[in-house]
């Protein structure tokens, strides 16, 4: 079993090797999940491989970031660049990277990234169809889960066994996104999942934790109204799970910490290196060891994450505040002075000048990093000072207001110390490295060029174009047809879908006639498909049917025995939310299409489920107007027969969670720092976090649809349907009458 280490940079690059791994890690320069303060460069990556090479290490780059359609050229020249550099496997997650290593770069050996969130047997199995020697597993399965999924397949699993936690599933946060166009599956999240949140009060008073509480109980009942850091996750710990990984036949156990310190690479896998090594004879001592060891790489609080169980009571802790680090203490009082700004605390833990600290300013959330400069015990100027010591600290008078109270202060890395130089480690030279990657650039110069105008949208194509249809005449704004009594009938620009998991919808006479309904696939709709039936007519030919994001291994028997009655029905359309639900529908004469959480951000994606067999697909909810018109015009240029649409109004999962915690109160008013508003649902397993209010691009169908899309959807899952409701939509698919202005997701903005 294979011990793999994250290198965020050169420093942890040898702190990992000298602890132990087996492999290492690195972020791909320029698409990588994680947004690290600076990439490591080509000529870096090649020095650790040939490193790696030398020293009978593995080496695997993290590809795994979604790809904009304007990032496909810079994307084409360091796959070209990273195929001659021969790292063991590149771990993805985008389908437009795969099918261009695919088509272009076979040598490339694919992982697939735990963010495709391979939840069950099946979806291992899709993954190696699609030519993946490994699959990184959810994060969210309990060790019951992996091994069952490990006993259906020969491909390599690997698995996370320590570090940070997402709150929502694998591949399925959209918070970040939502909140500011910065999106995490871009390796750019501003982790909302680690701000505090208060419930608003009957009568909209806020209540929530104030003077940072730090021993009071949640709420079990929902009744008691408390806030506080409710989404923030413990980071995972399992070295006591390490033997019952192996046991079930894990092939890789991976450490998550790419954005972490040398400090806490070195610590975490001389933990995980000791128990890996151990006999069963002295598992338990070393384990202890193993554990006291791990504490000391000022992580978070951590804890088994999901191996033990689905709903694991401690994974989140509302009265901490989730950060990284040693908590030092809470400064009990900051004074200015004329020569700086100092605070006073009794340390729970040592402490030298020359340590890197974060401030927590916990009444406004603020957080701040600064190098600790200066450090008094009494009047005496002192370099080091014990855990149960009084000391007072030089604090960076730019970062702290004054008269701030309530600050936290953490420990996040150790004072610097002298290391051995990358020559004296082994690696090779810079300049013999740039010199490599300078000549691959060289010699690879016209195959990339070759490529890029095969693959992307160029002028030359754009002039070859014939003019996109228009679908009729007029401006493409919506239209009202007149009546002189009963609802508006509207009808809009292009083709549109109503989304709805209310069954009264199907059976209302609505103000309006969509040219399809898509319908979740769920238990209580797939019990009710006979009075669908009856109802619908002839209709149900216009009805989808919408498989979620999210089938754990229990459910795939069940779900395959609801599609096989729902195509007896007469039921021929489906949506597919994950990718390899494909899957499910080989040999069936089904029509196919995928919803926005199958991310689809460019045209090789889209070539790549036109391949699987999808007649119409949805393209990334997180698209600002300048991606959706780049992924459309490269599809176009590419003459890809596949029907385009966008969810254009909604409430959509900004998180998606299995876990369903004591402190959550569902279908109450949740507020942010910055008062925004969000309400929790759970339904079917799930727990969905949503906006109060949905994000509507309703006013821009026209140039949507001059644009070249072909159909949208208008999502009113998670909304209220009552007759009132419905009339309030119809007068905004028509555009009459006067109607509050909604947010536009990411429409108006940049995705970055």
């Amino acid at each position: 079993m294979e011990l793999l280490a994250p290198a965020g940079n050169m420093e942890s690059f040898r702190a990992a090797v000298d602890a132990g791994a087996d492999a290492v890690y690195v972020g791909a320069p320029g698409f990588n999940a994680r947004n690290l303060a600076r990439d490591l460069r080509l000529d870096e990556i090649a020095a650790m491989i040939h490193y790696c090479r030398g020293h009978g290490l593995k080496f695997y780059l993290a590809a795994n970031s979604l790809v904009r359609e304007q990032d496909l050229p810079q994307v084409i020249e360091t796959l070209a660049i990273l195929e001659e550099l021969k790292p063991d496997a590149l771990i993805v997650q985008d389908l437009g990277v795969i099918k261009l290593v695919q088509d272009y770069f076979p040598a490339l050996p694919l992982h697939a990234s735990t963010l495709m969130a391979a939840h069950n047997s099946d979806a291992v199995r899709a993954f190696t169809d699609m030519g993946f020697e490994r699959v990184v597993l959810a994060r969210e399965l309990t060790l019951k889960e992996i091994s069952a999924i490990c006993k259906k397949t020969e491909t390599e699993i690997e698995v996370f066994v320590h570090g940070a936690m997402c709150f929502s599933y694998s591949g399925l946060c959209l918070f970040s996104s939502f909140l500011g166009g910065k999106s995490g599956l871009r390796g750019r999240c501003v982790q909302p999942c680690r701000r505090q949140y208060t419930w608003e009060a009957k009568g909209g008073i806020k209540s929530g934790l104030k003077g940072g509480k730090k021993g009071g109980k949640e709420s079990a009942s929902g009744q008691g109204g408390k806030g506080g850091y409710l989404f923030s996750m413990n980071d995972l710990g399992g070295l006591e799970a390490v033997p019952l990984l192996a046991e079930a036949g894990v092939a890789s156990l991976k450490i998550e910490g790419r954005l972490r310190t040398a400090h806490y690479v070195s610590h975490v896998v001389q933990a995980y290196r000791m128990v890996m090594d151990a006999d069963a004879g002295t598992f338990p001592s070393v384990l202890r060891m193993a554990q006291q060891l791990a504490e000391k790489a000022m992580s978070r609080k951590v804890g088994p994450g999901y191996f033990l169980s689905p709903q694991p009571a401690e994974a989140i802790t509302p009265y901490h505040s989730g950060n990284t680090g040693l908590h030092l203490g809470r400064l009990d009082v900051v004074n200015q002075k004329k020569n700086g700004c100092y605070g006073t605390l009794i340390l729970k833990d040592e402490l030298e000048t020359g340590d890197r600290l974060r401030l927590h300013l916990d009444l406004t959330g603020e957080r701040h990093s600064f190098t600790l400069r200066e450090m008094f015990k009494g009047k005496e100027l002192v370099e080091q000072a014990l855990a149960g010591e009084k000391v007072q600290i030089a604090l960076p008078a730019d970062l702290v207001p004054a008269g701030a109270r309530m600050i936290d202060l953490y420990k996040v890395d150790v004072r610097t110390r002298p290391q051995v130089t990358d020559g004296e480690f082994g690696l090779p030279g810079v300049g013999e490295m740039k010199d490599l990657v300078g000549k691959i650039q060289e010699t690879q110069r016209r195959r990339i060029a070759t490529i890029h105008d095969e693959v992307c949208f160029t002028a030359d194509k754009e002039a070859k174009l014939l003019p996109a249809d228009k679908r009729g005449k007029g401006d493409g704004k919506p239209r009202a047809t007149p009546r002189k009594t009963g609802p508006v009938k509207v009808k809009l620009p292009l083709e549109w879908w109503l989304k709805t998991d209310s069954l009264k919808v199907l059976q209302e006479r609505l103000p309006f006639t969509p040219d399809r309904f898509l319908v979740p696939l769920d238990k209580t709709t797939v019990s009710q498909v006979g009075q669908i039936k009856r109802y619908m007519g002839q209709g149900i030919r216009n009805i989808t049917w919408c498989l979620p994001p999210v089938l754990f291994e229990s459910d795939l028997a069940q779900v395959q025995k609801q599609l096989t009655l729902l195509m007896r029905s007469g039921f021929k359309s489906f949506q597919i939310g994950h990718i390899s639900q494909a899957w499910m529908f080989r040999g069936e004469r089904v029509h196919l299409s995928c919803d926005y959480t199958v991310s689809l951000m460019n045209n090789q994606a889209l070539a790549a489920v036109i391949h699987l067999g999808a007649e119409a697909a949805q393209l990334s909810i997180e698209s600002d107007q300048r991606l959706l018109v780049d992924i459309i015009k490269g599809s176009r240029a590419n003459y890809q027969h596949i029907r385009k649409g966008l969810t254009v109004y909604g409430a959509p999962a900004l998180f998606t969670a299995r876990i369903a915690a004591r402190h959550f109160q569902y279908d109450r008013v949740l507020l942010s720092p910055k008062g925004e508003a969000f309400t929790m649902h759970k339904k079917d397993g799930l727990v969905r976090t949503v906006p109060r209010r949905p994000f509507s691009l309703l006013p821009y169908l026209g140039e949507l649809r001059d644009a070249g899309l072909d159909y949208v959807v208008v999502d009113l899952c998670n909304l209220p349907t009552s007759q009132q409701e419905m009339l309030a939509l119809a007068d905004r698919l028509s555009g009459v009458g006067r109607v509050a202005k909604l947010p536009t997701f990411n429409y108006l903005g940049v995705l970055e």
